[in-house]
């Protein structure tokens, strides 16, 4: 018998008096020591189907159909029986540990909570079960981090937090919701190794949800694609993946950023270039604020971007990247050389530097944090004419109205707010807003990388289209190497602020040199299968 079993789960939602299906008839198992993938984009209705099993999806929710966990009926149960089963039985992983965990609280405490819920156990028992855990996913001195808060560790730390809380009660099933998502390459690797050797040790069952065919195909034993709240198509994860029968299947396997740049003119001028850049923060400590040391996120850092060229800059999370991006649009204080369409940078008085910002432009990586949800489409887009003003004259809508179809957005969408938008189409706006302005440099800070692979390779032609037709200059952030491949003309390599390699893309991805490019490469390569 099947120790998770979902049979024609049907869900709906109350909303203004009506009721919406977000998922028909799903059906599937999971079997003790068996990693199942729940894949599909977004709104597919993965994570809903996932909540349902143990009633997580609030009072608005209409579930039919039956998940029965080891024989018991979770839907309609008791909520006694489901306060037994959460976080004990059945845990859950969620895509982002920074917004799971809480901040004012420490590692130490937020775990001992689940061990007394659950288990009684408390005091030094409690500490010894918790170093043990923190151990077990991989947290170098787990004693000295037990004092520590969400903040202080890097993403791939908070991951591992997250999968140590999940674990801490021994669950027969384990949900991990987009658990690699916002992750590095290689410490994507090490998160789903983990999870797969943990698996094996403790014979659980793995509910894996994402949209990403790539991790699915180094983990999952069996898959499910999910497209409008239905399974359109299962099987064995080999057999889906070498002769998938569903159009939708296909498409997502087909989805991968591709092609190349076109060739930068031999005649663009140089548009931004850095010489020997340096960014330290000071360490300081006592009543005096006496610097002890520095934070050395950048050094001696040296590159130059052309009209038309792209540069990708990729290294793990804490590398430098975004660091040095924010060196190079002056917005935060540094060393070195700085120059922007030939003139000195460190020359600028405010009033110039001011002038130049329209100028120098960026997307960041999450559009619905850095979209303002009390404005709509039109004042997002328009707000920087507001502050730098409207050189054409024209009136706003017009341009608004231009630049939409630019990126491809219906012009009726002006009067929409952030939330009445897809992913896909919040990046679309967001690029709309930089593009305005008709800057020279654009900064892309991880532009794609919380989006799904259809909607990645959109994003990606959309970019290259617009740098084509007015010869923008990119400062591409990104760890999807995939990604970085079909966008750049040159790539930087950062590791805990240096630049460790650089030169042109074909001669990274064909003849890297040192063993940490090849070693994202690798790990790259693992992950796309």
């Amino acid at each position: 018998m099947s120790l998770l079993k979902v049979r024609d789960l049907c869900i709906s939602f109350s909303q203004d008096g009506q009721r919406k299906a977000c998922v028909h008839g799903v059906s599937f198992d999971v079997d003790r020591g068996e990693t199942v993938a729940l894949v599909g984009e977004s709104g597919s209705g993965k994570s809903v189907t996932a909540l349902s099993t143990v009633s997580l999806l609030g009072g608005s929710a209409h579930v039919g159909g039956s998940v029965t966990y080891d024989g018991q009926e979770m839907i309609g149960a008791s909520e006694k029986l489901l306060r037994q089963v959460r976080g004990n039985d059945i845990s859950f992983i969620f895509q982002e540990p920074m917004t799971s965990l809480n901040p004012l609280h420490t590692l130490e405490k937020q775990l001992a909570e689940s061990l007394e819920l659950h288990q009684g156990i408390t005091g030094a028992a409690a500490r010894a079960r918790i170093v043990e855990l923190l151990t077990r996913v991989g947290i170098r001195d787990p004693e000295t981090r037990l004092s520590a808060y969400p903040h202080q560790l890097s993403g791939g730390q908070r991951q591992r937090v997250m999968i140590a809380m999940a674990l801490a009660n021994k669950p027969d099933i384990l949900i991990a919701d987009e658990p690699t998502t916002a992750l590095d390459v290689t410490i994507q690797a090490q998160i789903l190794e983990l999870l797969a050797e943990l698996k094996r040790e403790e014979n659980m069952g793995l509910l894996f949800i994402t949209h990403d065919l790539g991790i699915v195909s180094r983990i999952a034993d069996r898959v499910c694609v999910m497209k409008d709240g239905r399974i359109v198509e299962h099987g064995p994860t080999r057999e889906v993946f070498d002769a998938p029968q569903h159009p939708y299947t296909q498409k997502l396997l087909a989805a991968r950023a591709a092609g190349r740049p076109e060739p930068v003119a031999e005649n663009a001028p140089e548009i931004v270039r850095a010489d020997n850049l340096r960014v330290w923060f000071p360490i300081q400590k006592g009543l005096l604020k006496r610097t002890v040391g520095h934070v050395k996120a950048v050094n001696d850092a040296s590159l130059s971007v052309r009209a038309g060229e792209t540069l990708g800059v990729v290294g793990e999370s804490g590398s430098g990247k975004t660091t040095l991006a924010m060196a190079i649009m002056r917005l935060i204080s540094s060393e070195g050389g700085l120059r922007f369409l030939g003139e000195d940078m460190r020359k600028w008085s405010t009033r110039a530097l001011r002038r130049h910002r329209k100028d120098m432009q960026i997307v960041f990586q999450d559009p619905f944090g850095s979209l303002s949800p009390r404005m709509t489409c039109a004042q997002i887009i328009a707000e920087g004419l507001g502050v730098h003003g409207n050189p054409d004259g024209r009136p706003e809508r017009e341009l608004v109205a231009e630049v939409l179809r630019e990126v491809e957005l219906p012009e009726d969408s002006m009067d929409r707010f952030p939330h009445e938008f897809s992913g896909g189409q919040r990046q679309r706006i967001a690029i709309a807003r930089a593009m305005i302005l008709r800057p020279k440099l654009v900064v892309l800070d991880e532009p794609t990388s919380a989006l799904d692979m259809t909607v990645q390779v959109q994003i990606v032609d959309l970019l290259r289209r617009l740098q084509q037709k007015y010869g923008l200059a990119y400062l591409f952030i990104s760890h999807d190497l995939n990604v970085v491949r079909a966008m750049s003309h040159k790539i930087m390599v950062m590791k805990q602020g240096d630049v460790i390699e650089a030169g042109s893309a074909e001669e990274l991805f064909e003849r890297p040199q040192t063993d940490y490019a090849k070693s994202l490469l690798q790990a790259a390569m693992e992950r796309d299968g």
